[in-house]
């Protein structure tokens, strides 16, 4: 039987890839562009690649114009996350991933941060507000 999750639609879309959990919030700012890696040396995810992922991050870092550019960066290179599960979904935040056509959901069901881990396949349907582990 498949397994899926209820969440809520900030901005649409429909995506799949692997899971990337962060304890910290993300400045996408502090993402390189050339690579997708983080390189906030304070950040659990330091080193790591969200190039094609679906992050999953408690909230965006920085002002408007800091977020909103470094998505378009990562956007422009191709290194940006296939989609975004965000806790807090701060105004600039929201705004960006709409603005950048990102699909981003929040307001996951409380099950999915215990049943599913980095690396696990997902179709995320941020349209529908639905998210199948594949």
């Amino acid at each position: 039987m498949e397994k899926q999750y209820k969440c809520h639609k900030i901005s649409g879309g429909k995506v799949s890839g692997e899971l990337l959990f962060s304890k910290d919030g993300m400045c996408f700012y502090l993402i390189e562009p050339k690579n997708g890696k983080i390189i906030e040396k304070e950040h659990c995810l330091y080193g790591q690649s969200i190039a094609g992922k679906i992050l999953v991050f408690p909230y965006g870092k920085g002002s408007s114009v800091v977020q909103a550019d470094g998505m378009y960066q990562l956007k422009m290179t191709g290194m940006n996350p296939a989609g975004m599960i965000v806790v807090n979904a701060d105004t600039t935040l929201a705004a960006s991933a709409i603005i950048l056509d990102a699909p981003m959901v929040n307001k996951m069901e409380e099950n999915f941060y215990k049943d599913l881990h980095d690396g696990d396949m997902v179709e995320l349907d941020a349209e529908n507000g639905i998210l199948r582990k594949l």
